[in-house]
């Protein structure tokens, strides 16, 4: 099989690395054991009834690093990546490389000859791949139909082995990926069912928060499992999407369009991403592409991009909803200039905004004031678990601190207007 350098330098973005805590021989991990995970579905389980009691329509955020195992994460989202790897190549070989990726489409024959020629799968066997997944009446196969054939690949008779690009060699797909991993993945969407079930009982919402671009495929893999079950009548599970990475818009429109085919609510929550030194050390240190746009205008502009086909989706359907996480001026004006010109109406709640307890009030309350359901972000743990966390925040909003100045000017005109005015406490 031929071989790309994009390629090859993807492939070194989900391998293991010395300290990412995904390694293996070194049982040093971020969450120990599996005990540990669970204690964290309790303090999840806390902080839905806490979030219930505090607001309508309330909202929790969960870290899947919290409910799995770190190298359980980047296996899995190495075998998501390397499928769809394959994939992209065979659509090459069909001549659509270049093409948006949920428009390239394999012409089922000419798949099952190459399977066939590289010795993966005979024409019978293949055949049997497409039972059951409606592809049988189909003569194309997308990206979307083949990922669910990855859902399928316990009852495939014999491993299931794709070319390696180095090599040229066929190696089984799923080789670190065995029995333990089948449980583990199993325990992480129990966890995720406890807590889904839990937060219907009490009227909250589930953000599923983003990680590294080496833990996210799986991350987003599980949330949608997690949404296919309990998004069927509204938007309980919000997948979180960083429009910093290059293939943003890919992985938006990706699970919009799996949404609308299964006839599940999309939920979204839109941040900017907060790894992004980190991400551009571990390119750099491992020799793939970086991950991350550019600038920060190339970002913003993303941003507006994934916001705008949100947008799009819940005027002509109705069956998605939104949280713009921002602390960005801009995007939020945006989004109201965008939202008014759909017909799109606070009142439907389709639409809400996010910003940290702390920062940019001058943005959250008048937004509240105007009828937007508009929430604050409450980050709390022991202190050097938090103190990481906000320092990214603040590395992700490097205008901060001109904000904060401006924030400060505002607030002290107005207590210089209501002392003229004689109505300080008004």
């Amino acid at each position: 099989s031929s071989s790309t350098p994009a390629a090859e330098q993807r492939e070194k973005q989900y391998r293991a690395h010395q300290g990412s805590g995904d390694h293996r021989g070194d049982h040093t991990y971020f969450y120990a054991d599996e005990a540990k995970c669970d204690q964290h579905v309790e303090t999840f389980l806390r902080c839905i009834d806490a979030s219930s009691g505090s607001s309508q329509d309330g909202f929790s955020a969960i870290k899947l690093t919290a409910l799995a195992r770190p190298q359980f994460l980047v296996r899995f989202s190495e075998v998501l990546v390397k499928w769809q790897r394959f994939f992209l190549q065979m659509a090459a070989e069909q001549g659509q490389a270049g093409q948006a990726v949920l428009e390239m489409k394999l012409e089922v024959e000419k798949l099952q000859e190459a399977l066939a020629n590289l010795n993966i799968a005979t024409k019978a066997e293949s055949q049997e791949w497409f039972i059951g997944k409606n592809l049988g009446t189909s003569s194309t196969v997308d990206l979307l139909d083949w990922n669910s054939l990855l859902d399928s690949h316990t009852k495939i008779s014999r491993p299931l082995l794709i070319p390696n690009r180095q090599t040229g060699q066929l190696e089984p797909l799923l080789s670190h990926f065995g029995k333990e991993e089948d449980l583990q993945m199993k325990q992480v969407l129990q966890r995720m069912d406890v807590l889904a079930k839990r937060a219907i009982e009490k009227g909250v919402r589930l953000m599923v928060d983003a990680e590294q671009s080496y833990f996210q495929p799986a991350i987003s893999r599980l949330t949608v499992e997690t949404q296919r079950r309990f998004n069927r009548n509204q938007a309980i599970i919000f997948n979180t999407y960083q429009c910093y990475l290059k293939e943003a818009y890919d992985n938006v429109t990706g699970d919009m369009e799996l949404s609308r085919r299964e006839g599940w609510h999309f939920g979204a929550k839109l941040v900017r991403g907060a790894y992004m030194e980190q991400e551009r050390e571990r390119a750099a240190q491992m020799g793939y592409e970086d991950p991350i746009n550019p600038t920060y205008e190339k970002t913003s502009e993303m941003y507006h991009r994934c916001l705008d086909y949100v947008l799009e989706e819940i005027k002509h359907r109705r069956k998605a909803s939104m949280m713009v996480a921002s602390h960005n001026e801009d995007t939020v004006k945006f989004t109201l200039r965008r939202m008014m010109e759909l017909g799109i109406h606070p009142s439907e709640k389709k639409v809400c905004f996010g910003q940290l307890l702390g920062m940019c009030d001058q943005i959250t309350f008048p937004l509240g004031q105007a009828g937007f359901p508009v929430y604050k972000y409450v980050p709390y743990g022991p202190v050097n678990e938090v103190l990481p966390y906000l320092s990214r925040r603040a590395q992700e909003n490097r205008g901060f601190m001109q904000r904060a100045n401006r924030e400060r000017d505002l607030l002290w005109k107005e207590v210089k207007r209501r002392l003229l005015a004689g109505n300080l406490f008004s």
